[in-house]
C-alpha cells in the first residue's frame, strides 16, 4: 500500500482522521487514494484526544511518492491536544489529525509486545528499552540510518536494517498483536554467535554486543586511520581529554556513539613523589559494584560513590610510577570527563551473589528524575543531570530467572510494563524494585543547553 510522508520523512499512518477547515476534505482522501477512517469538518470535532499529530497538506507541491501529496508537520507529538487548539489552525487550508487513542491503536504508540522465542526475555527486555529511547527510535522511524548505511557503502548492514525494521513495526503497525523478533535474532546471532540457540543470556552483555554491532554498521568513518602514538601528557587534563575524545571520533563516529558513549578519566597518583598520571577512555555504560553486603536498601548514589572512590594499589598490584621509574604504592580514582546523552547504569551482580537471596531482596533506591551526578565529574560540569526512562529488570538467578522492562513512553510520558508479549500500564511509583538490573537515563534538556 502507498503511503504519504510528512515533512520529516516519517510515514503518515493509514488509520488517521482527516479534517479540513474548508469543505475540501474529500479532495485529500482522493489524493491519498486510500480509505480514511473518518472524514469530517474540524468544527465538528469536540472529543479530546490524548495523543495527536497535525499535518498541513501541501497540494500544490510536486508529489514525491507515487502521486501522493507531501505533508508539513504542524505540531510536535505531545501528550494532549484539546479541541480549542483547532482554532489556531483555522487559517490553514488543509490539515490532517493523526490520532492514536481515539482509534485504539496501541501499536502506533509503540505499546507492542515481543514474542518469546525460547528464553529470549533478556533480548526482549533490552529491545523495549531501546525502542523507548526517543532519539534512537526517531533515527529508525525517519530512516536516517539508511543515509549512514549508504554513505558507508558497507556490505554488512543486515543487523541495523533488521533492528530498524523491528522498531518501525513496533511503532507503525496497525495491529496490536505481539511482534516476532525472529529475523532480528537471526542477525544478532550472526554478528555475535554467543547468542545462538535458546539459552538464557545476560541482558547487559546483550546490550553491549548489540550497540557495538549497530555502531559498526552505521559508523561514519569508512576507513579507520592507522594507529599513531601521540603524546598529550604535557597538556592540561581538560585539553588532554578533548584531544583523546577527538582521536576516538576519528575511528568511532556514529549516531550510536552520539547517544551512548561518554568518557572516563582515570587518575593514578604516586604516594612516594606525588606524580599524577591520567588516562582517558570511552565508556558505553558504567558497571557499578554492589555498595554493601547484606539485606536492606542502598541508594544509586552509594553505587556511584563506591565506583569513583580512591582505590589503593599496593603489594603485587603496585604500578610503575612514570616519574620514579620504579614500582610504587599508588592510589587510583575514576571520574567522568564527558557525560553521554544516554547514560546506561548496570547494577553489577556477581554470579555468586545472584544465586542467593541477597540479590533478590536488595532494593536500590534510584531517582526517577533529576539524578544529579555533578559530584562525579572531572571538571566543573553542568551537563550531568538525568531523568530515568527505562529499566531492564531481572528476577531469579543466573541459572534461570526472567527479564522484563519498565519503560516511559516518549510520547505520552506514561510508564508501561513490557513482559514479553504482554504490555500493561503501570504507576511510576512501581518502577523502583529489587529486580532493577540495567537503568537507562536521558540527559535532562536543561543540561544539554
Amino acid at each position: 500500500m502507498s503511503h504519504a510522508y510528512d515533512g520529516q520523512g516519517l510515514p503518515v499512518p493509514d488509520n488517521l482522521v482527516a479534517h479540513s477547515t474548508r469543505s475540501m476534505a474529500t479532495s485529500w482522501a482522493a489524493l491519498r487514494g486510500v480509505a480514511m477512517a473518518e472524514i469530517r469538518a474540524a468544527a465538528s470535532w469536540s472529543t479530546p484526544c490524548t495523543f495527536a499529530r497535525f499535518y498541513r497538506v501541501n497540494v500544490a507541491a510536486p508529489a514525491p511518492l507515487g502521486g501522493l501529496p507531501y505533508c508539513q508537520l504542524l505540531g510536535t507529538e505531545v501528550a494532549s491536544w484539546s479541541p480549542p487548539f483547532l482554532a489556531t489552525l483555522m487559517p490553514q487550508r488543509y490539515f490532517v489529525l493523526s490520532t492514536r487513542d481515539t482509534l485504539n491503536s496501541k501499536s502506533a504508540q509503540g505499546l507492542v509486545g515481543l514474542r518469546n522465542l525460547g528464553n529470549t526475555c533478556f533480548m526482549n527486555s533490552i529491545l523495549q528499552c531501546l525502542s523507548n529511547t526517543h532519539s534512537l527510535r526517531d533515527y529508525c522511524l525517519h530512516n536516517s540510518h539508511r543515509r549512514d548505511l549508504n554513505n558507508n557503502s558497507r556490505t554488512n548492514t543486515a543487523l541495523m536494517e533488521e533492528f530498524a525494521k523491528l522498531i518501525q513495526t513496533m511503532w507503525t503497525s496497525s495491529s496490536s498483536e505481539a511482534v516476532s523478533p525472529s529475523e532480528f535474532k537471526t542477525q544478532i546471532q550472526r554478528y555475535a554467535p554467543r547468542f545462538e540457540g535458546f539459552n538464557q543470556q545476560d541482558a547487559q552483555e546483550f546490550l553491549r554486543f548489540l550497540l557495538d554491532g549497530l555502531h559498526n554498521e552505521v559508523n561514519r568513518v569508512t576507513v579507520r586511520p592507522r594507529g599513531t602514538m601521540e603524546d598529550f601528557d604535557h597538556l592540561p587534563d581538560e585539553e588532554k581529554g578533548k584531544k583523546m575524545w577527538s582521536k576516538y571520533l576519528e575511528s568511532e563516529d556514529s549516531k550510536i556513539v552520539d547517544l551512548f558513549v561518554g568518557q572516563l578519566k582515570s587518575s593514578l597518583t604516586c604516594s612516594h613523589c606525588g606524580f599524577c598520571s591520567t588516562v582517558f577512555d570511552p565508556f558505553w555504560d558504567l558497571s557499578l559494584p554492589i555498595a554493601k553486603k547484606g539485606y536492606g536498601e542502598v541508594s544509586l548514589m552509594d553505587f556511584m560513590r563506591l565506583f569513583t572512590e580512591e582505590d589503593v594499589l599496593d603489594g603485587d598490584e603496585k604500578p610503575t610510577c612514570d616519574r620514579c621509574k620504579a614500582r610504587r604504592r599508588c592510589t587510583k580514582k575514576f571520574t567522568v570527563q564527558k557525560f553521554p546523552k544516554i547514560l546506561v547504569l548496570h547494577l553489577k551482580r556477581s554470579s555468586e551473589a545472584r544465586n542467593t537471596r541477597r540479590q533478590k531482596t536488595m532494593f536500590v533506591n534510584f531517582p526517577m528524575e533529576d539524578l544529579d551526578l555533578r559530584e562525579f565529574a572531572s571538571e566543573n560540569s553542568i551537563n550531568a543531570v538525568y531523568n530515568l526512562y527505562a529499566v531492564s529488570n531481572h528476577s531469579g538467578t543466573t541459572m534461570g530467572g526472567h527479564y522484563t522492562a519498565y519503560c516511559r513512553n516518549p510520547n505520552s510520558g506514561e510508564w508501561y510494563t513490557f513482559n514479553d508479549s504482554r504490555v500493561t500500564p503501570m504507576s511510576s511509583s512501581q518502577v523502583r524494585s529489587s529486580d532493577a538490573y540495567v537503568l537507562f537515563y536521558e540527559l535532562a534538556s536543561s543540561s544539554q543547553m
